[in-house]
């Protein structure tokens, strides 16, 4: 582990910090979530954009969400192929062994992710094209939803695709088997949304009515 070095000083003063007010404070939380295991509500799926700030928007508390995080907050297809799937296996313990009751898919407004996808897509960024691209890869799970808005002006399109980004993963988790059968029990739900950074703006996904401020 050559490349391992030490923590920046600005994360260890941070963490002290924390240990000193919030951990003490709420000493008793802390060692009650750590015995009696972790019992979340929901499972959140969101991008790993660091404006992104789950826990804060929701105002939510240690152990209250399951928080998985990845480039443009996409679930890839159901596929048991052996191979490495990292948001499939959090989506497979948050059903199968945590129960959560809800998954909720939560998109952003500027999202990187989904603009390499846009430009990958028009043929703008051939670096993603290569086999070897981890992102290009990962955002080619996003092609179906550019092919429903390619046709909508420049100007809007990426804010559709943020769109369609959450309403492809929805798509997608209704393709694992463990996820249909918790939902055809209503055990469990599924939503969408999309939150504005900028304005602090949240919309909530209504099959009928589409994209609709909360």
């Amino acid at each position: 582990m050559d490349a391992a070095r030490p923590l920046p000083s600005y994360l260890i003063q941070r963490f002290h910090g924390w240990r000193a007010t919030s951990y003490q404070e709420n000493k008793a939380w802390f060692k009650r979530l750590a015995e009696s295991g972790q019992h979340p509500r929901a499972m959140i799926i969101s991008c790993c954009d660091s404006r992104v700030h789950v826990t804060s928007i929701f105002g939510a508390d240690e152990g209250e969400f399951f928080i998985h995080r990845n480039v443009a907050n996409l679930v890839p297809p159901y596929n048991p192929d052996g191979e490495y799937h990292g948001t499939s296996a959090a989506v497979e313990y948050a059903v199968t062994s945590l129960g959560v009751a809800h998954i909720v898919v939560l998109g952003h407004s500027n999202c990187g992710g989904v603009r390499g996808c846009h430009d990958m897509c028009c043929g703008r960024a051939p670096q993603l094209e290569e086999k070897s691209s981890f992102v290009g890869r990962w955002m080619d799970i996003l092609r179906p939803g550019f092919e429903r808005v390619k046709d909508i002006d420049e100007a809007h399109r990426l804010r559709a695709l943020e769109k369609e980004a959450i309403l492809v993963s929805l798509e997608n988790l209704m393709t694992f088997p463990f996820v249909q059968h918790a939902v055809k029990e209503d055990r469990l739900t599924l939503h969408g949304l999309w939150n504005d950074t900028g304005e602090g703006a949240l919309e909530h996904f209504d099959p009928a009515r589409g994209f609709v401020p909360v």
